[in-house]
């Protein structure tokens, strides 16, 4: 099977609706997606790409479009439990320095954490901006944190989010979220349909 990779940050809500339709391409597949923390903003400074909402804030009808295209995808999936944080946007350096930490314990400790992360991010919101609900937020998904935030300032764990960053810009990542079959990039979740064609057409 090929190696599928998912490029994401928690700071976007359209990483949140991906990752909801993850598990279905996977089942249909037998493939397993390898999750890639990356800093956002990291990307956007590397690239010059700037979020949808400063981009195309002179542009008539834009982003009223674009939210419409936005809700129509969630109506499509049924993903009924997203809720938008009233926080937006939110500083996910210390969550994503945390991915990356469960990233090095492996996919399962990660995919466990983008769920938690996920949830309170994107469904039951807070405001992860504040580091006492960010560290309620983390003893409520199960991790001792103080311990989480030890991790996150460990220089392994800064350098991996810095590489791994980095590593996705090289390939050609300009914003999230950003799937690669193979050595294929896809761009945003209306994407996936192509992506599990890809992953049928490269696999056995």
């Amino acid at each position: 099977m090929p190696q599928v990779d998912f490029i994401f940050d928690f700071g976007s809500p359209n990483a949140y609706l991906a990752h909801k339709l993850v598990a279905g391409i996977e089942r249909r597949t037998g493939v397993t997606f390898t999750y890639k923390p990356c800093l956002l903003g990291g990307i956007f400074k590397s690239t010059g790409n700037q979020a949808p909402m400063l981009a195309f804030a002179g542009v008539k009808g834009k982003l009223e479009y674009d939210m419409l295209e936005f809700q129509r995808f969630i109506d499509r999936h049924e993903l009924t439990k997203f809720n938008f944080n009233p926080n937006f946007p939110i500083n996910t350096l210390p969550l994503m320095r945390g991915a990356v930490a469960m990233e090095m314990k492996g996919q399962a400790d990660l995919r466990r954490y983008v769920d938690a992360i996920l949830t309170f991010m994107w469904e039951a919101p807070r405001n992860l901006n504040d580091s006492e609900v960010l560290a309620q937020t983390w003893t409520d998904a199960g991790y001792d944190a103080d311990d989480m935030a030890a991790l996150i300032q460990s220089p392994e764990v800064k350098k991996g989010l810095m590489e791994n960053t980095a590593a996705a810009v090289e390939r050609g990542v300009f914003g999230i979220p950003t799937f690669f079959v193979g050595d294929e990039m896809f761009f945003g979740k209306d994407r996936l349909d192509q992506v599990e064609e890809e992953i049928r057409k490269q696999g056995p």
